[in-house]
Order: structure tokens, then C-alpha cells, then sequence
């Protein structure tokens, strides 16, 4: 695939993230970790053609299925169940959350990390921008008093650090990456169940209700 292509796919990837910040619903945030999930599979599928490599092609698979299939599929199922429509709200307002995206953006490009970002340096601009969703991926996963918005943050934030490791050249083996989809599974199966029994106690995902998990 051509470099602006696949800065395409990374400018996808971030904004699926700025998005997750913004919207106010939760069938929209699952809807672009969907999206985001799906680029990565794309990223996974342009490392086979170039390397014709069968166990990446199991990878491509695998991603699609769990990141793309199942794992919408577990939240949609988990919004309908617990009439999850509107998530709750953040800790920051929406401009002070804008202002925080914008500067955790120039920092990524900034010349601070440029050790980092300039690993392969045919793909600084391609990294800079990874490094960008994984700080703001971070930011969601603080910034969310939601149970539902965090898992989402955190498998983002995964996905994230999965493409900054595809461009900076350090993947796994093949067979590595299918093992941890498989325990990302078995993650989101026994979350999506902890936060079902969450609402059932607290009659909320909102975790700033749950100060003492003793009630």
C-alpha cells in the first residue's frame, strides 16, 4: 500500500478516537472502535500481501472476527440489554477536552519524542500520528466515568500500540499476536459480564457511583 494510503488509515484510527471523545452515545462509540478495529485488520492484510506470510493472514482473520464481529456485537447486546443508549458524562468539558487532544497531538509531533517517532524514519509522520492516539486513547480511558466507555478506551488504546508496533517495525510473531486477540477475547467476554453485574447492583455504569463497592 502507498504511504498516503496508510496515513489515511492512521488518520482513520485517530479519528475514530476523537470521536470516541465527543459523542455523547454509546452506540456511536462502539460503532468506531468497530471502524478503528477494521482499519487495523486493512493494516494487518497490507503486512500479508507484502509479506505472503499464511499466519498473518490467520491474524487478518482473527482481528476481523473478534475486534470487528463479535466484540460490537458483545456492547451492542450489552446497550439493549441495560438501556445503555447515552453514556455518562466525562470528568472534563467538552473544550477543555478539545484544548487536551490538540495539545497531547503536538506533543506526539513534538521533537521530545522524536527518538521515538523516528524508529523507521520513512514512517515518522505515520508513528508521530499512532503516538498521538495513544496518548489520546490514555486520555479516554481517564477522562470516561463510564464502565462501558473505559473498556472501549482500553481496547483502543490496544489497537493503538498494536499499529505504532506495525510501522515502527517491532511486530510479533504471527502466532504471539493470535494468542493475545484470543485472551482479548476471553477479556471482553468477562467484562462485558462484570459490567452486567455492575448495573445490576448499582443500577449505573457510572464509576464514580461505586466509591464504596461495599453498599
Amino acid at each position: 500500500m502507498s504511504i498516503l494510503f496508510l496515513q489515511f488509515l492512521v488518520d482513520v484510527i485517530f479519528l475514530t478516537l476523537v470521536v470516541m471523545h465527543l459523542t455523547k452515545k454509546n452506540f456511536v462509540a462502539v460503532v468506531a472502535f468497530g471502524v478503528q478495529s477494521f482499519v487495523l485488520a486493512l493494516l494487518f492484510f497490507s503486512s500479508f500481501l507484502e509479506t505472503g506470510n499464511a499466519s498473518i493472514l490467520l491474524m487478518v482473520l482473527f482481528t476481523f472476527v473478534i475486534k470487528v464481529v463479535l466484540a460490537p456485537m458483545f456492547f451492542f447486546r450489552l446497550i439493549r440489554k441495560n438501556n445503555l443508549s447515552f453514556s455518562v458524562n466525562t470528568y472534563l468539558n467538552m473544550p477543555i477536552t478539545l484544548i487536551l487532544i490538540a495539545v497531547l497531538t503536538f506533543m506526539a509531533h513534538s521533537n521530545k519524542f522524536l527518538p521515538l517517532t523516528h524508529i523507521v524514519p520513512e514512517h515518522q509522520v505515520l508513528l508521530s500520528l499512532t503516538l498521538s492516539s495513544i496518548f489520546i486513547a490514555l486520555f479516554l480511558i481517564v477522562n470516561r466515568k463510564e464502565a462501558l466507555s473505559q473498556i472501549l478506551s482500553i481496547l483502543s488504546l490496544e489497537n493503538s500500540i498494536v499499529v505504532f508496533i506495525i510501522f515502527a517495525g517491532l511486530e510479533q510473531s504471527p502466532n504471539l499476536q493470535i494468542g493475545i486477540l484470543f485472551n482479548i477475547f476471553v477479556w471482553i467476554m468477562i467484562a462485558t459480564v462484570f459490567v452486567s453485574m455492575i448495573y445490576k447492583h448499582f443500577r449505573s455504569h457510572d464509576v464514580t457511583t461505586m466509591k464504596n463497592l461495599t453498599d
